[in-house]
């Protein structure tokens, strides 16, 4: 049996991950955002949850189901070797079949033909997504190779981005710079597979066996991807470019917070199928227990702070341009919290468990309220409308998944420290806001308020002696005195 590789230092490299993500669109879309103004910007958002369709469709949720099933026999080359040729197999055919229709659509819809080129440069994402083999390297939990190759491209495209990206017109290579960065690395994946898995065909193919199951994953993707990009392409079709603009620069916010807050849970998912396969019950209750506080800890803290400095942090990231941000920024915020529950709940405990059914039932019911509500609000409020539809279905998807889980999982709700996350929240806002009466620029208005909401909500944390920040501040002290011994050894004897 191979040894385990340490979820800490996974977490650490896809907190790495995920902070790349945080910190490209923070440099390049306050100068993006100014130089393409809303239309440039709504344009290349409305074209990428366009593609996101085709990719889900070639995909055909192999990002979770291929986690699941390669991490259970990755300790059997061969067998995970006949796995992946098999999943890979079953991508490259949906590929096929998503350029397809992408064809079709380009071609016989009206509203389509104005941007095609731009919708042909982001379909890139569709093939490279396929050869990419994510899934079998988290299945691995190779963390640390994804961290590393992602963020060489992310700089790559950074400096693109200012290189490239002069005028308002430019937003078509704006459009393929922000698939490169996203996608591009997914090449070397492809080239370095062979070190995990055998080229060459090994025999006993059975693509039939993934059918039942990937069909489950499918709609469950299809459920997500639709009521997630579906705000942005209402807004498109229903009213304008500028619209998604508007609403692109509150999402964008969100997001990037959002890969920090499920960022555990996407470690946790091999770790937490490879424990239920081998029947270590208390071992998956012991991460999910974990996984669960953290994102009440962290999601808490980033929903409040941006609730209060919404203001300030568009006006930074985006400009003037995007007052209309605010508002709906602000009422989407809460997912933060909902969504990070619901990724513990749904994808790191319910899909290890085989209980896709649940999480495909909760959103289907997310997908209709979403749907309903975009429907009634985006004609009469625009972007407002569209974060509204969102909050409620986040918070109907984890109500319904709570419900289905209900018996499994109150005990780790229970653990969660609530007063302490209330106590250290308000100490956090008490001693943040009075910053904003001295009229300061935003970027000193937001470096003044983070600094003393998030400095005096751990010291609360501290204090109170929350559990899980407790034992990571101790291990981090453990860490610092190792090192101090190693160096003083290391440290030559004076003559």
């Amino acid at each position: 049996m191979k040894k385990q590789k340490s979820i800490k230092k996974n977490f650490i490299y896809n907190t790495f991950l995920t902070m790349s993500s945080f910190i490209f669109p923070l440099i390049t879309f306050p100068y993006v955002s100014r130089i393409l103004l809303p239309e440039g910007t709504g344009r290349v958002s409305f074209a990428i949850s366009l593609i996101s369709y085709f990719t889900m469709l070639s995909q055909l949720g192999m990002p979770t189901y291929g986690i699941r099933t390669c991490s259970k026999v990755r300790n059997n080359r061969q067998e995970l070797t006949r796995t992946a040729h098999e999943l890979l197999g079953i991508n490259l055919i949906m590929s096929v079949i998503s350029y397809l229709l992408l064809a079709l659509a380009l071609i016989f819809v009206p509203a389509l033909r104005q941007d095609r080129i731009l919708y042909v440069i982001v379909s890139a994402t569709i093939l490279l997504t396929s050869i990419g083999m994510e899934w079998l390297y988290k299945a691995l939990e190779q963390y640390r190779y994804i961290a590393v190759r992602s963020i060489i491209f992310k700089f790559i495209s950074l400096a693109a981005m200012f290189l490239l990206v002069h005028t308002k017109n430019d937003y078509l290579i704006y459009g393929f710079i922000s698939i490169f960065a996203s996608s591009a690395s997914n090449i070397f994946n492809f080239i370095n597979v062979h070190k995990y898995i055998d080229l060459k065909p090994v025999g006993n193919y059975n693509m039939k066996r993934h059918l039942k199951p990937v069909a489950i994953f499918f709609a469950m993707a299809c459920a997500t991807t639709i009521y997630t990009h579906m705000d942005t392409l209402m807004l498109g079709f229903m009213l304008t470019k500028k619209d998604v603009g508007y609403y692109n620069a509150a999402v964008r916010i969100k997001s990037l917070l959002l890969s920090i807050v499920t960022s555990l849970g996407a470690v946790l998912l091999p770790r937490s199928s490879f424990y239920i396969e081998k029947g270590m019950w208390k071992q998956f209750r012991v991460v999910s227990r974990k996984a669960l506080d953290f994102v009440f800890i962290i999601a808490s803290a980033f929903m409040l702070y941006f609730i209060l400095y919404a203001r300030y942090g568009i006006m930074l990231l985006s400009g003037g341009y995007y007052a209309a941000s605010i508002l709906p920024m602000q009422i989407i915020m809460p997912t933060l919290l909902f969504i990070g529950v619901t990724n513990i709940t749904g994808i790191q405990i319910m899909v290890p468990m085989g209980r896709e059914k649940s999480v495909l039932l909760s959103e289907i019911v997310g997908l209709v309220i979403n749907l309903a509500i975009n429907a009634a609000l985006i004609p009469r409020l625009s972007s407002t409308g569209a974060a509204i539809g969102t909050l409620v279905a986040e918070l109907a998807v984890l109500l319904v998944q709570f419900i289905a889980l209900r018996s499994e999982i109150q005990q780790a709700f229970r653990t969660v420290s609530y007063w302490k996350i209330i106590a250290g929240l308000a100490m956090g806002t008490a001693c943040s806001f009075w910053v904003v009466f001295l009229n300061l620029s935003n970027f000193l208005t937001l470096t003044f308020t983070t600094l003393l909401f998030f400095g005096s909500y751990a010291l609360v944390l501290l204090m109170t002696k929350e559990w899980l920040t407790c034992d990571l501040v101790g291990q981090l002290i453990k860490k610092a005195q190792m090192m101090y011994v190693k160096m003083k050894k290391r440290k030559p004897a004076k003559a």
